[in-house]
């Protein structure tokens, strides 16, 4: 059976998630969202491209499960609550089956972020798909990249490197990691967990934050650059995951923490005397200067699209 693009949008994205903001969702020209009284939107957009950010043979509902929370994942960074998103999907061709997958992912995806689907565009072409969020906040009461002042300490939640060592398990057949361990980081990989409730609790609270999603270094520099402030980071107090613990190779496993994207927990600056939230660690200091400054590595950097 050959699907039109509206026989596409009706038959697999049609009634994706619901929220009391949404007064008019899929299958107008426009969609409706009625913002809570006094509040502003946050909006952000992200997107992936088969061979860069995800596998030429990935599952569907997984490219479109990792896509969605990895845009939701910058509304947790701002402190918003979620609201609502945008799905523009390139298609080389309307396979059923890859659909009927696909929107298995999307729908999973809005139902964990709380994000319904209200619109967006469907075409031909390569392989990719751009997800739109969109966030409320009351005016001026959302976290940002800029506010880290010295004195601030930084922290990070959850753990990290886990997703980068995921991907690089996914493409090679290693023995040496346990069934288990290899399972806990594939999934780090495959199905990421914005912290969009933590994002929240930090709204009026942290001085600054940022989601890790091209590596805590890299990421890191964002933050130090914005706020105009310099970073000091203790390497030893890392966060790092039994299962990456257990990676035989120590100095990888300790550069896949430090530079290894796609995890996205938060990086954020604390005031002294605010208290750290659960499941978080404090890896650093705040300082007067500029830059990243982590004892035993030279070379600051992490993922860049466009990067030599």
């Amino acid at each position: 059976m050959v699907l039109g693009e509206f026989d596409l949008i009706e038959r697999y994205f049609a009634q994706v998630g619901a929220s009391p903001s949404v007064k008019l969702g899929v299958g107008d020209d426009a969609a409706v969202l009625e913002l809570p009284a006094g509040h502003v939107h946050l909006i952000s957009t992200d997107t992936a491209v088969s061979g860069v950010h995800f596998l030429p043979d990935a599952a569907p509902n997984v490219i479109a499960y990792r896509t969605v929370m990895a845009a939701a994942s910058d509304l947790a960074a701002m402190g918003a609550n979620p609201e609502a998103m945008l799905l523009a999907l390139t298609l080389p061709e309307a396979n059923a089956d890859w659909l009927a997958s696909f929107a298995e992912g999307v729908r999973s995806a809005s139902e964990h972020a709380s994000l319904p689907l209200i619109g967006g565009d469907t075409t031909r072409g390569p392989l990719s798909v751009t997800v739109t969020v969109l966030g409320s906040a009351p005016p001026g009461h959302y976290l940002t990249r800029s506010g880290a002042q010295p004195g601030d300490r930084l922290c990070v939640s959850g753990t990290l490197g886990d997703a980068a060592a995921g991907l690089f398990l996914l493409e090679i057949d290693d023995t040496s990691v346990s069934a288990a361990d290899l399972e806990f980081l594939h999934q780090r990989f495959l199905r990421p967990t914005p912290r969009l409730t933590l994002g929240q609790t930090l709204n009026g609270v942290a001085t600054s934050a940022i989601d890790v999603s091209d590596g805590l270094l890299a990421d890191a520099a964002h933050l130090a650059r914005l706020s105009s402030v310099g970073l000091t980071i203790d390497p030893s107090a890392i966060p790092i995951s039994v299962a990456l613990r257990a990676y035989p190779d120590p100095a990888q496993a300790r550069d896949w923490a430090l530079r290894g994207g796609d995890d996205y927990e938060l990086l954020f600056t604390l005031p002294s005397h605010a208290i750290l939230p659960d499941d978080c660690t404090q890896i650093g200091r705040v300082i007067a200067g500029s830059g990243v400054h982590c004892d035993g590595v030279l070379n600051i950097t992490g993922y860049d699209h466009f990067g030599r």
